[in-house]
């Protein structure tokens, strides 16, 4: 006949410590992880906004014509966007000019470009139809003056 262990071998925890750090350990690690991807993410879509508006108020000011300076920019700022896996269509791009609006290239003036995108959450699916945006909204903006010899 066997006899049944009192109740206080139940109580013990000979054994379990492993378990416990494992499972403490995929539950802190997870998070952690999915952070570091979060942020990686958000700071490559930074650098990529910034240097996009950079370059395109860089080569905005350089070009001949305002026609010409428009479509570098659109073309140095889909370049730079792609080079870290962002779509160029889904910037909001708004180039202003001052002192005079009308004419970007007026000596001295300056050009300022200003982009901003949304930086992708990793793992975000995006079939959920959620009020919040799949992402972080990234804006930048980048001022270059007109060179005074300009036109000449």
């Amino acid at each position: 006949m066997r006899r049944s262990r009192p109740w206080t071998d139940l109580l013990r925890e000979d054994g379990s410590a492993s378990i416990e750090f494992i499972t403490v350990g995929i539950l802190m690690l997870v998070p952690t992880v999915y952070l570091v991807l979060a942020l990686s993410s958000i700071q490559s879509a930074s650098f990529a906004v910034e240097g996009a508006a950079r370059h395109a108020s860089r080569v905005f000011v350089q070009a001949e014509t305002v026609a010409q300076g428009q479509a570098a920019a659109s073309r140095a700022i889909a370049v730079t966007l792609a080079d870290y896996g962002l779509d160029a269509a889904d910037a909001r791009v708004v180039i202003t000019c001052r002192p005079n609006p009308d004419d970007c290239l007026t000596r001295r003036g300056f050009v300022t470009v200003t982009i901003s995108t949304v930086a992708p959450l990793p793992l975000f699916p995006a079939v959920l139809e959620a009020d919040i945006p799949p992402g972080v909204p990234i804006d930048s903006v980048a001022t270059e003056q007109v060179s005074r010899f300009a036109g000449s």
